[in-house]
């Protein structure tokens, strides 16, 4: 599940997630019919609107042993809203369908970890790299360590810790155009730890945060680029991110 945000706006995003499950001897499949997740609709309370989402997720990934997103937070929608949006419907069958679809939806990190069950994926990125464990993924889903295991575990790798990385960054969505001042002061807040670290890059699981981030430091002109967790894991030395 490439995500309307990747998509759109980071398609390498999703082609270094079919890179890295390939080099992982997974069979990929890229279902055409996919859209969006509908958690838009949902976190800004048009839970009705969200059903034929819902309806076209299950349709697109009901077949599949795994679903795998580049995102906690769409992720966390499939596996944790997606029965609520059912249940509204008062349609037993979509209810029916998102019990079966909706545990097969993995986090990146998660999958890689949990059902692969490995951490070194053969990546290799001689780079200074901070990371940012995003809200949903942290809270949502509770991934934990399994992105940090993943990146100290990469050849050349060096991880420097995040002061306060556990504060949201300040997207959070609709939140960023309903409360901008909020969501830039948070961003700036996030911009200032990242640049305290040296690092050469931040790295975080869900492409919306690091658009939010990466354009203060952008910017800022701080010199730092932003990768997402899958550019890093796919990098290798023929082919560096």
């Amino acid at each position: 599940m490439v995500t309307c945000l990747n998509d759109a706006l980071f398609p390498d995003v999703g082609k270094a997630v079919v890179r890295l499950l390939r080099r992982l001897d997974v069979d990929v499949d890229f279902p055409l019919e996919q859209t969006c997740c509908g958690q838009p609709m949902v976190n800004t309370g048009y839970l009705d609107e969200a059903v034929p989402a819902v309806r076209a997720f299950v349709a697109a990934f009901e077949g599949y042993d795994a679903v795998v997103a580049p995102s906690g937070s769409c992720a966390g929608s499939a596996r944790h809203q997606h029965a609520l949006v059912a249940r509204r419907s008062h349609d037993p069958g979509l209810a029916r369908a998102v019990e079966r679809t909706a545990p097969r939806v993995h986090e990146l990190s998660e999958f890689l970890v949990d059902v692969l069950g490995v951490t070194d994926v053969g990546a290799y990125f001689p780079h200074a790299v901070t990371y940012h464990p995003t809200c949903h993924s942290l809270r949502l889903l509770g991934v934990g360590d399994r992105p940090r295991r993943l990146l100290e575990a990469v050849r050349g790798l060096r991880l420097v810790d995040l002061p306060a990385a556990e504060e949201c960054c300040g997207f959070g969505g609709t939140f960023a155009v309903k409360n901008a001042d909020t969501s830039i002061a948070m961003g700036a807040d996030k911009a200032r730890h990242v640049r305290d670290t040296g690092a050469e890059v931040l790295v975080a699981g869900d492409s919306s945060c690091l658009m939010h981030v990466g354009g203060v430091l952008a910017r800022q002109r701080s010199g730092i680029r932003t990768l997402h967790l899958a550019e890093v894991l796919a990098a290798a030395e023929e082919q560096p991110a």
